[in-house]
């Protein structure tokens, strides 16, 4: 976790009745995180494999509105901004402060994560790849595997030039290199993970 985040643990609240409480373990955050709903944890996916986001927290803050509370479900920082996220609640919210910061609040439709299921399917198979094999990756694999993908390649031919290695492990340098926006498969938005998905540098695509 960056130590400069400006939201580091959740808010303390009861799980929502009638919400399903899905936990899963993030690699960008190096902990646990408990997800209250499919919706939240399909945003956590999204916010997990976006190499562009830097670091995010979930249900950060919970705002007062009467005798409710209405949840903001994550904050998120990435290169140049940060933003506090709501899922499927589409009423307006103003800007909010945070220190001596304005944080805009952006709407999440349930459209948008449902155009993103295919996405979102192919990361819920290859983070227990990289989380189950993060420990036995070492530099020297990453590296390697980065330098052999110079262009689109199959992640069949990948693991083929990795032989008589272990696969699995192959295949997480492989995924840990897309987490880190090291590589990219533009397929995986709109095809299932296979051995057929090409795998290519990012620049690659012009």
């Amino acid at each position: 976790m960056d130590e400069s985040a400006r939201f580091s643990a959740p808010v303390s609240i009861p799980r929502p009745r009638g919400s399903r409480l899905i936990e899963a373990f993030s690699p960008k955050l190096g902990r646990r995180l408990r997800c209250f709903g499919r919706h939240a944890f399909d945003q956590w996916i999204r916010l997990e494999s976006d190499p562009a986001v830097l670091v995010f927290c979930e249900r950060p803050l919970a705002l007062d509105e009467g005798d409710n509370k209405r949840l903001i479900d994550y904050w998120v920082r990435t290169r140049d901004q940060e933003a506090l996220l709501i899922i499927g609640d589409e009423r307006p919210v103003p800007n909010m402060t945070s220190g001596n910061a304005s944080l805009p609040v952006r709407s999440i439709p349930l459209a948008e994560l449902a155009a993103a299921r295919i996405l979102i399917a192919n990361w819920e198979r290859m983070l227990p790849c990289m989380i189950a094999c993060r420990s036995c990756l070492s530099n020297a694999l990453m590296q390697a595997v980065a330098d052999l993908v110079s262009a689109p390649m199959q992640l069949s031919r990948i693991e083929r030039e990795f032989a008589p290695g272990d696969p699995a492990l192959v295949r997480a340098a492989v995924f840990s290199l897309l987490h880190r926006g090291q590589l990219q498969a533009p397929k995986l938005a709109t095809e299932p993970l296979s051995y057929l998905t090409p795998f290519e540098p990012v620049g690659e695509r012009q």
